[in-house]
């Protein structure tokens, strides 16, 4: 009952994070509610005893990434002022709400009438190493070998990107 309550509470404060940093109208407002989101989910790994998806969350998302794109938010030194004018933006994220509103409600409906067993144990190697490590070079060794050719060609463009703008 305890982990139900925790787990009810950390996934509000994913939601609520989450909004603001798609409401916030200042870019580090929205990177904070992006820090809050991603510990958040880190916690729920930990909840599940995924300790190596909490351990990488919180080091590569939460720490590495969340870093650069704080450095780059306060490296670009944006004032208030030059922010665009969003006066449609509240609008979409309404409309956007209200038609998302009843798949979200025929989803949970789904959920509910499913017969999952919501106490089930979970295998024990849940989120170990070495299960992620088998599973990704077994299973996923294909979708995992086109992101690292996605990401090469990113490095690659952005690297002959910056030494263009240099000359």
């Amino acid at each position: 009952m305890q982990n139900e309550i925790i787990f009810i509470l950390l996934a509000i404060i994913t939601i609520v994070s989450s909004s603001v940093m798609i409401y916030a109208h200042r870019p580090i407002d929205s990177a904070l509610s992006f820090m809050v989101s991603l510990v958040s989910i880190a916690a729920l790994f930990a909840l599940l005893n995924a300790s190596f998806l909490f351990i990488v969350q919180i080091i590569i998302y939460a720490g590495a990434i969340l870093s650069l794109i704080i450095f780059i938010i306060m490296f670009l030194n944006i004032k208030d002022e030059n922010l665009p004018d969003e006066t449609h933006k509240n609008k979409w994220l309404m409309f956007t709400s209200i038609i998302i509103l009843p798949f979200t409600y025929i989803l949970i409906d789904l959920i509910l009438r499913s017969d999952i067993q919501t106490n089930s144990k979970l295998p024990e190697n849940f989120g170990s190493i070495k299960d992620v490590g088998l599973t990704l070079f077994s299973k996923w060794v294909l979708p995992f070998e086109l992101v690292s050719i996605l990401l090469l060609v990113a490095l690659i463009g952005s690297v002959s990107l910056a030494k263009r703008e240099e000359k």
